[in-house]
């Protein structure tokens, strides 16, 4: 079975961070985007698994994202 689940990315003083708002406690940390991005993959795969093992129910990807431009006062 394969699904797309929205992955948020953040940018830190350190590194970037990603998780994912519809498997609570998936999350993965990179040096690179792209680092993160690689093992937020591999996270989310561990994760459905370790769900299936524990005979949990997996959820389906339900999140959307939305960029929403505003103007902020300088």
């Amino acid at each position: 079975m394969n699904a797309e689940y929205v992955v948020v990315i953040e940018k830190s003083e350190t590194g970037f961070g990603a998780y994912v708002p519809d498997l609570p406690g998936c999350v993965a940390l990179g040096e690179t985007r792209d680092e993160a991005l690689s093992l937020i993959r591999e996270a989310i795969e561990l994760h459905v698994e370790s769900l299936r093992e524990a005979g949990e129910a997996v959820p389906p990807p339900t999140s959307t994202a939305e960029r929403v431009a505003v103007h902020v006062a300088a």
